[in-house]
């Protein structure tokens, strides 16, 4: 039987879909790399934007005129996926990895609130062949009101460092360059079966062989708690000077209506403890412009902060309303007015750049 994996999102979302991709294989399904040469397609859905699901809502519709559509993803827990589309062949969550082979083979929906502990034990089919991606963990600890993964991936379930080594050796031992740790927020690892990322890191930089570790997003709460001991163990040649640290607004109004806990200050103490010890650090964060209680002042003050920190990589997200969220209660700004904010965000950070490439 031959099957095509469609994959939207995140990289923790890229996981999950060679880790299905490895499933099938070990099963005997053939994966082909398009959608008329498959008997069944299945889609692994990301929750995080509206127009992130009004296009793949779209690409399910479509396919399923011609073929069997088995959808997965956060996105089948944030809305009703048959409501929309009562066509599609079988529904299965991030729960339900596992259990795909036997969805496929006898159809049914499939879901679970339960984490599958044996993730990183699953066989898997590398997108890039020189690319490891090792979650490790699922969930996170956070209650952001604007956040419709949580309503999927759940409370922080992480993995334990051994398991996560074994896959890091296999990754390495397979001709892995470069190895991307992700999860829903890395900064929080561990807190659940009281280890934490600096513990993780330490292990894993004992692993021998040519590779760099790209540790993936982290909330500025918890990466203030672990802070020193970050820095310090970030002096391993083995870990990539990159820290992606979202601080979605620069308003401290903003974040409390976010529920985001950590204060522009914090984010800015971070930065500046990297920045002095590699100064050729890549900064990553992300931005939300039209947060509906940001005001024309509030938005000011994210323009101040970006002005001052500099991010090498800014992730620029206009606000999305994401059913069964907090902020999806509150009311919304005009798109005009988020339009015209991330335009403005836009071109700040272009100018930026280009400052930075004159240096």
């Amino acid at each position: 039987m031959k099957i095509y994996l469609k994959t939207y999102g995140c990289v923790a979302n890229q996981s999950d879909s060679e880790a299905m991709a490895g499933l099938l294989k070990e099963e005997g399904y053939n994966l082909v790399n398009s959608e008329n040469e498959a008997d069944f397609v299945v889609i692994n859905t990301c929750s995080v934007k509206n127009a992130s699901q009004s296009k793949e809502l779209q690409y399910i519709r479509d396919t399923v005129k011609n073929k069997k559509v088995i959808v997965g993803g956060c996105l089948t827990k944030t809305i009703d996926i048959r409501k929309h589309i009562p066509e599609v062949t079988a529904v299965f969550d991030t729960n339900s990895i596992n259990k795909l082979p036997n969805i496929i083979e006898n159809p049914h929906d499939e879901f679970s609130d339960k984490k599958e502990p044996n993730r990183l034990n699953i066989p898997i089919v590398r997108n890039k062949k020189n690319i490891g991606i090792i979650p490790i963990s699922q969930g996170c600890l956070s209650g952001c009101s604007f956040c419709a993964t949580k309503l999927s991936r759940k409370h922080l379930f992480s993995y334990r460092i051994g398991d996560i080594k074994r896959a890091l050796e296999k990754s390495v031992d397979g001709g892995c360059k470069l190895i991307y740790l992700t999860s829903q927020d890395n900064g929080c690892y561990g807190f659940d079966i009281k280890t934490s990322l600096v513990e993780l890191l330490n292990e894993l930089i004992t692993v021998k062989g040519n590779y760099k570790i790209r540790v993936g997003m982290m909330n500025p709460w918890h990466a203030k708690r672990i802070l020193d001991d970050l820095v310090e163990i970030y002096k391993n040649e083995n870990i990539m000077k990159f820290l992606h640290i979202p601080v979605q607004s620069g308003s401290e109004k903003v974040l409390k209506h976010m529920l985001r806990i950590h204060t522009v200050e914090n984010f800015k103490e971070i930065v500046f403890k990297f920045r002095e010890e590699f100064p050729n650090i890549t900064i990553s964060t992300d931005l939300i412009v039209g947060y509906p209680t940001e005001t024309e002042q509030d938005f000011q003050e994210t323009l101040d902060l970006i002005k001052e920190t500099k991010p090498e990589v800014l992730n620029i997200s206009m606000f999305s309303s994401r059913p069964g969220t907090r902020a999806s209660k509150l009311k919304q700004l005009s798109s005009e007015i988020i339009k015209d904010r991330s335009r403005r965000l836009t071109e700040l950070y272009k100018e930026i750049k280009k400052k930075e490439i004159k240096l």
